[in-house]
């Protein structure tokens, strides 16, 4: 890789924010750390993406390196980026698992929209200030999660939490009247 001298400097670079340095991180162990993703994942999509995760978290992290063995400080944010990829494919396969069991134990139940219902939620929606309703949609229309919500919208997450709280809580109010 190179010698740890200029490793350490490289690093050194990246705690003081030189874009410089965090790019020659990325070229010294962009092509090692892909390989380690490949060969737990057997996917090229799958290890891009852990990939890009790693150097996003070690972008992230770089601060907190107190020395000792990159490498290996490195290689085990990689396996923890591994681990919490494969508890997400272990959550999805879980919840594929249940809506297919409610899918053949009984069958969904066709309801009619009530229309009424429908018209007065979209009157009542029109009434909230506009971040509010664009939150309220994008969570419950779009199905957004709120990190997203809030990455979108550019706002803390707790700002998004708090104003969907207080939206839906005001549409019942309104819904109630």
């Amino acid at each position: 890789m190179g010698d740890a001298e200029s490793i350490s400097q490289i690093i050194a670079g990246c705690k003081a924010g030189a874009g410089e340095s965090f790019s020659q991180l990325v070229d010294l162990y962009a092509s090692r750390c892909y390989g380690y993703f490949y060969r737990l994942t057997g996917n090229r999509n799958t290890s891009d993406d852990l990939l890009s995760e790693l150097f996003v978290r070690l972008l992230r992290k770089i601060g907190s390196y107190k020395g000792g063995s990159f490498e290996k400080w490195l290689f085990r944010i990689a396996i923890n980026i591994f681990y919490d990829h494969l508890r997400g494919q272990r959550r999805r396969e879980r919840l594929l698992e249940g809506q297919k069991q409610r899918f053949l134990t009984k069958p969904p139940a066709v309801e009619k929209p009530d229309f009424d219902m429908v018209e007065k939620l979209q009157s009542q929606l029109d009434k909230l200030d506009p971040d509010t309703r664009e939150l309220i949609i994008l969570r419950f229309y779009s199905q957004l999660s709120f990190r997203e919500m809030a990455d979108i919208t550019r706002q803390p997450i707790g700002t998004a939490l708090a104003k969907v709280h207080r939206g839906l809580k005001k549409l019942r109010e309104l819904m109630e009247q």
